[in-house]
């Protein structure tokens, strides 16, 4: 059985959320110029290429892309031959982004108690999702999540009865009800199926996926090429001024469910879509 330190957990997490909150994956980086080369507007077209600037120039400064680095999502897949060392996984994450958040010199934005608030001071706890694969590595993903975005996200449970048009029109109600909030052009995350709970994960785990990918069955790819495009014909537009560029990317996740239910949950993020994964 393979083991590993938390020391190296500790310090791959650290780096990870410095280098999320400074460097826009490539696969949202493309997006964003080729939505630009689309874009007929003129107030349209100048918001994208500030926003292509702004990352470009986040990327050769390091410093972060936006003023909100986020609540620090951890995605672990662990495998099942592999026996982690010296301490508390849950701690040796909490640490790693505390020294992160801390040495990175990024926003500290997590509150110790929804209600009473009062900033923990240090971004942690990380919001922690684990699951155990085969094998003896550990892949590690780093999502820092703006509220902006999170705010506007929702989950509904529909009856089998609502169909593919009641996903449809859910879709498009919350993103026309998010507006210019989440910071467009946004990314969508859908997930379907599962139940309350693994729904929204589900809807979460969407937005990691590249971009440029589509869902393995064609049935829901098709899906989503049609809702990216009914997104973009609202014409919300970035950040809000109008345009042919309201959502950059949707991915949809699914999983099978009960068949009294059809949970769906719509987990929307802004063209900052930041997330930075290393295997150890």
């Amino acid at each position: 059985m393979r083991e590993i330190n938390i020391k190296e957990i500790i310090d791959t997490v650290e780096r990870l959320c410095i280098e999320a909150n400074q460097h826009l994956p490539e696969d949202v980086r493309a997006a964003l110029c080729a939505f630009r080369a689309r874009e007929d507007g003129q107030i349209a077209c100048g918001v994208l290429d500030n926003i292509i600037e702004n990352y470009g120039i986040a990327d050769r400064e390091c410093v972060p892309i936006c003023q909100d680095t986020g609540m620090a999502c951890v995605f672990l897949e662990i495998g099942q031959d592999l026996h982690i060392t010296g301490g508390s996984l849950t701690e040796a994450v909490d640490e790693g982004v505390r020294r992160g958040y801390q040495n990175g010199y990024l926003r500290k934005s997590v509150v110790a108690d929804p209600i009473r608030r009062g900033n923990t001071g240090d971004n942690t706890p990380a919001m922690l999702y684990t699951e155990i694969v085969p094998g003896d590595r550990l892949k590690i993903t780093v999502a820092p999540k703006g509220f902006g975005s999170e705010n506007m996200s929702m989950i509904r449970m529909f009856k089998p009865s609502a169909g593919l048009e009641g996903i449809k029109d859910f879709i498009l109600e919350t993103v026309e009800t998010a507006g210019p909030n989440p910071c467009p052009p946004m990314v969508v995350g859908v997930g379907i199926g599962g139940t309350f709970d693994k729904c929204a994960l589900l809807a979460k785990k969407a937005l990691l996926r590249p971009l440029d990918s589509h869902h393995p069955d064609p049935y829901y790819a098709e899906l989503e090429c049609e809702m990216l495009e009914k997104i973009n014909a609202l014409g919300i537009g970035p950040q809000g001024f109008g345009g042919r560029t309201t959502a950059i990317g949707l991915n949809i996740e699914s999983l099978p469910t009960h068949i009294a239910g059809m949970p769906c949950a719509v987990n929307i993020n802004c063209h900052v879509t930041r997330h930075k994964t290393e295997v150890l």
